[in-house]
């Protein structure tokens, strides 16, 4: 978990340095538009609405452009259908790689993503080959200065936290932060008692997260990282999670390329 989260976290930090924020609209705008398709276009009604909702106020989106989006995806002014489809993948030595997507077009989708694979030592794997390996988990980030330990522990544990571990703070980690990590049915009311304490999140999201991590040298490392950075490129990728265990020197070496 530690490894994944470090990289995580550098390529979080290294898209936000790269400015792309006509991009990340667009794929949250597919996320709102998904969600409102399934549930509706009420977000006090519809859980999955709200997390869109809260990642696009997170990446600064206006209000106005939101609630746009919301009644586009309403029906009230039309709008494409889009679908979740999951890429299930292994890169180089073996790294297990699970893509998930939102697309108006699978035929569009398909050959993007294996192009991208398969220029880079990566190629797709049939459905079930590596999924197994993750499972989708509660994720809540938050800066050690904006909370004891003592206390979030408290907080954390009572309202049905998995494990909370502290990361990041030496060279190239980042800020220090903890990271609170739960089931999906415990994700909500970890999040909303975090909030009602006062605890504001850094990031609090439903994430992919592998079992188990494989170790790779760091070449192989920055293969992974590179073919991993286009494919979250793409228009209709949302995430790619691997099981690939980094060092954050590597990971924060890669952001500086």
């Amino acid at each position: 978990m530690a490894g994944h989260s470090h990289f995580a976290n550098i390529m979080r930090t290294k898209a936000r340095v790269d400015a792309r924020r006509g991009k990340a609209f667009s794929k949250i705008s597919r996320l709102i538009q998904a969600a409102v398709r399934v549930g509706g276009p009420h977000a006090r009604d519809n859980l999955r609405l709200q997390y869109a909702i809260e990642k696009a106020k997170a990446a600064n989106m206006p209000k106005d452009t939101i609630q746009r989006i919301v009644d586009k995806a309403s029906g009230a002014a039309g709008g494409a259908d889009f679908v979740e489809v999951t890429y299930e993948a292994y890169g180089p030595g073996g790294v297990a790689i699970l893509i998930e997507a939102l697309t108006d077009n699978r035929n569009r989708t398909a050959p993007e993503v294996r192009v991208i694979l398969d220029r880079n030592g990566g190629n797709i794997g049939n459905a079930g080959s590596v999924a197994w390996m993750f499972e989708r988990k509660g994720v809540v980030e938050i800066p050690t200065e904006r909370v004891s330990e003592e206390v979030l522990f408290d907080v954390a544990l009572e309202a049905g936290a998995d494990d909370i571990v502290r990361e990041g703070g030496g060279d190239g980690g980042g800020a220090e932060r903890f990271v609170v990590t739960s089931t999906v049915t415990s994700f909500e009311p970890l999040r909303r008692a975090l909030v009602d304490a006062g605890i504001e999140p850094l990031r609090a999201e439903l994430e992919m997260v592998p079992s188990s991590t494989v170790q790779a040298d760091e070449d192989t490392a920055r293969k992974v990282l590179k073919f991993q950075a286009l494919l979250e490129d793409t228009d209709d990728v949302q995430s790619v999670t691997t099981n690939l265990d980094v060092t954050e020197d590597v990971a924060a070496r890669h952001a500086e390329d």
